[in-house]
């Protein structure tokens, strides 16, 4: 066996080691190991309303309206005889895929430029930092009511405006983290060897805020499925016919009286996919940071 395939097989060793050592870790944290449960329980159950439902969620029957939980309805019927447990399926769905889109322009709009930020600093900073600040002061309700009065509501224009909200969260993150990173010595001598400013920030910057970045975007991602139910609850998210937990709330209050459960399962599965992503995201923050595995 050649020295470059001993040294080959000794890499991936090392790589399934440090893999296997970080999902034991990853097993014993109790935040991360809840957190993953509830996520990927939302997320199976949303995959396979793509595929099946009990019930279609088009579908009225106005005969079976304001049914109770039942064996046959296990969450009850809405006022229009829809069941609701189909309705939560599909809008698990709808919230998943807003939050998804809205967390992706964050990242994808915001990291690059507050790493340019970082990078560039003088001018160029303080431009791209005060424009961040100028976004950041018009909350996401604010930017869909802005939006939906241009191009009516919808769930596009509320990706739009969750996103253009995350793009300054992500930004000030990614440029405060980098700027951490510039002075440190292999930087420095990247720079020496005559490397760009955009080939450090790719080979040096980013792999070493990467962390940050994700949980982060975890927590954006809790806050998107928030901030999507709130929009559909005043109207500005998704439409029908299209279920979401929002409206689901909003057209179950004025029958909380008598219909409770209306109210009560689409609250319980917005409470349980945010605490699911913060815990997850708490988690995944011990996991990741070296700082606080040392003072754990």
């Amino acid at each position: 066996m050649s020295d470059q395939s001993v040294e080959n097989s000794k890499l991936v060793h090392i790589e399934r080691e440090t893999w296997r050592n970080f999902a034991r870790k990853a097993m014993r944290n109790r935040s991360f190991t809840i957190g993953a449960a509830i996520t990927l329980i939302i997320l199976a159950m949303a995959l396979i309303s793509f595929f099946w439902t009990p019930f279609d969620v088009t579908k009225l029957e106005i005969i079976k309206r304001l049914k109770k939980p039942d064996a046959t309805y296990i969450f009850g019927t809405d006022h229009f005889g829809r069941d609701m447990f189909s309705m939560i399926m599909v809008g698990s769905r709808n919230s998943i895929a807003v939050a998804f889109v809205a967390v992706a322009i964050g990242l994808v709009i915001g990291v690059p430029l507050g790493t340019l930020a970082a990078a560039r600093k003088g001018f160029v900073e303080e431009v791209l930092m005060r424009f961040n600040d100028l976004v950041f002061a018009f909350p996401a309700l604010l930017s869909a009511v802005m939006i939906t009065a241009i191009f009516g509501p919808g769930a596009i224009n509320a990706i739009i405006a969750i996103g253009i909200f995350n793009i300054p969260v992500f930004a000030r993150l990614s440029r405060s983290a980098a700027m951490t990173i510039w002075p440190r010595e292999y930087v420095m001598a990247a720079r020496v060897a005559g490397k760009s400013s955009a080939r450090i920030t790719i080979e040096h910057i980013l792999p070493n805020i990467a962390n940050l970045l994700i949980v982060q975007a975890t927590i954006q991602f809790s806050l998107g499925i928030l901030a999507e139910a709130g929009l559909s609850y005043v109207g500005l998210g998704t439409q029908p016919p299209m279920p979401s937990w929002g409206r689901m709330l909003f057209e179950a209050q004025t029958m909380i009286g008598f219909a409770p459960h209306m109210a009560l399962f689409p609250g319980i599965a917005i409470i349980l996919a945010v605490l699911g992503l913060n815990l997850l995201g708490d988690g995944m923050r011990d996991l990741l940071d070296p700082k606080l595995r040392r003072e754990r």
